[in-house]
């Protein structure tokens, strides 16, 4: 059976630090420790400490990190002849022959292991973040121009973007030579990858700068201006270019993604370009009819209930919805009439009722045809 992720057994993403990984190996190695599980549990609960015992140990070692990331399962099995592993000797003379060629593909000499590459350092480019901003209903239709504060990092003004003490240097890095990357040999296989003890930087700083601890940079807040488009709906996501995180090794900087947000309104619900709303209606109004007041986003309009107008009754209002961000013509908004029932009666109203029942009953079915056609259709049903 082909062996879990390490990193999924711990539970943590493949950017944990040191401290993540140690807290989650912890936290299982507590839980499924041996001592602490017997009967029925105790052989599955034995795995998975073993499981996470072996995830810890590749992991917390830089170096089979660094290869496990490349190369996965294989790149930590000795079996393979990775870093650890027998190397290209268990190949014999066909190893040593054809090293140089497979070296000159990838980029590399002929030796074995680890070795130091002679490029220039490699470039990254920084990683993308993300903002939720809230914003609402109204905002969301007619757009807006808004502010906001984002961290952002800056050169250091104490050691000068160095990330060295005042008065001392950086120095290359000597497992790559300041390259920033090293070289794996899988068999008679080389293979390029990041120096996993300068990180890809190519240097070492002995004294970091007290004020960045060595990065170089420190993080600040900016304002940033936004423009948020007309016709925006939930979940949509606005790119502003370069305001990610720095780029390592003079590396461009990732992108912000701003994700819109929408409060709950009070009357309105959206589904995509329509609204809808619930107008409540009272009992005479609707039995008699009449023009009533709605609202919509942009003001008031007017609706002219027919009489006799039921519970549940819909009007649709052409073009009071909203204009999406790529629709050529606004939305509708529909109306949904609830018919109240009068609550909490004088004396005289229950009796004004009363009289009105009777005068519908001597009348026939003809005020309630949906009560006389449910009241046959359950006659029928117990016939």
């Amino acid at each position: 059976m082909a062996k879990r992720d390490y990193y999924d057994i711990l539970g943590v993403p493949k950017n944990a630090s040191e401290d993540d990984i140690k807290k989650a190996y912890r936290k299982l190695a507590m839980k499924h420790h041996p001592d602490r599980n017997q009967g029925d549990d105790a052989k599955k609960s034995e795995e998975k400490f073993k499981e996470a015992k072996e995830a810890y140990e590749m992991l917390s070692d830089a170096q089979k990190r660094a290869a496990y990331d490349q190369f996965g399962h294989a790149g930590v099995d000795p079996n393979m002849g990775g870093r650890g592993g027998p190397g290209p000797e268990g190949f014999g003379g066909f190893a040593e022959a054809f090293g140089d060629i497979f070296g000159d593909i990838f980029g590399a000499g002929g030796a074995a292991g680890a070795r130091r590459g002679g490029g220039a350092q490699q470039v990254y480019r920084g990683s993308d973040l993300s903002y939720a901003m809230e914003i609402t209903l109204e905002e969301a239709a007619a757009g807006k121009d808004t502010q906001i504060r984002i961290p952002s990092w800056d050169a250091c003004d104490t050691c000068g973007g160095t990330g060295a003490k005042p008065g001392t240097h950086a120095k290359p890095c000597a497992t790559c030579n300041g390259a920033g990357t090293v070289h794996m040999r899988q068999g008679f296989f080389s293979i390029q990858q990041t120096c996993p003890h300068c990180r890809g930087t190519g240097k070492i700083i002995p004294e970091p700068c007290t004020t960045c601890h060595g990065a170089g940079k420190i993080k600040r807040q900016k304002t940033l201006e936004v423009k948020i488009p007309a016709g925006i709906n939930e979940g949509m996501r606005i790119r502003s270019a370069g305001n990610g995180e720095p780029g390592t090794n003079g590396g461009p900087a990732g992108d912000l993604y701003i994700e819109i947000r929408i409060k709950q309104h009070e009357i309105f619900e959206r589904d995509g370009d329509d609204l809808h709303c619930t107008v409540p209606v009272g009992l005479t109004t609707a039995a008699l009819g009449g023009a009533i007041e709605v609202p919509t986003l942009s003001g008031k309009a007017e609706i002219d209930l027919p009489e006799g107008t039921q519970h549940g009754k819909t009007f649709r209002l052409r073009g009071k919805g909203i204009k999406g961000i790529r629709s050529s013509y606004p939305g509708d908004l529909y109306c949904h009439v609830t018919v109240e029932t009068p609550v909490k009666l004088t004396e005289a109203q229950r009796k004004l009722l009363k009289e009105l029942d009777e005068s519908f009953r001597t009348s026939g079915d003809r005020h309630s045809p949906n009560a006389k056609s449910w009241t046959d259709r359950v006659r029928d049903l117990f016939k």
